[in-house]
């Protein structure tokens, strides 16, 4: 039988190694569900999203799969055009 990905993650978060690389790249998903989440809400595409931030479409793509590291800048203007407002706090380590 084979493990789904639940079971193996758990697995794998037993490692503090893997603990500690998962957590720091938190943020990074949140933006990336932040960003998927509230182009289905307003169900736009990437194109439209573009056409309505100035972004060009290929860098909301690499936002989105993980590849960029967008500016504060970028993210309020994705925010923006999404109907949504950027909020960055900042909260006590765990």
């Amino acid at each position: 039988m084979t493990k789904n990905f639940r079971e193996t993650l758990n697995e794998q978060m037993r490692d503090p190694e893997f603990q500690n690389e998962w957590d720091s790249l938190d943020v990074e998903f949140q933006i990336i569900k932040a960003m998927l989440d509230g182009r289905s809400e307003q169900q736009v595409t990437q194109s439209e999203l573009s056409r309505l931030t100035g972004i060009a479409q290929g860098d909301i793509s690499k936002i989105e799969n993980g590849s960029a590291n967008p500016s504060v800048k970028t993210l309020s203007r994705l925010a923006s055009g999404l109907g949504k407002k950027l909020k960055i706090t900042f909260e006590k380590s765990l």
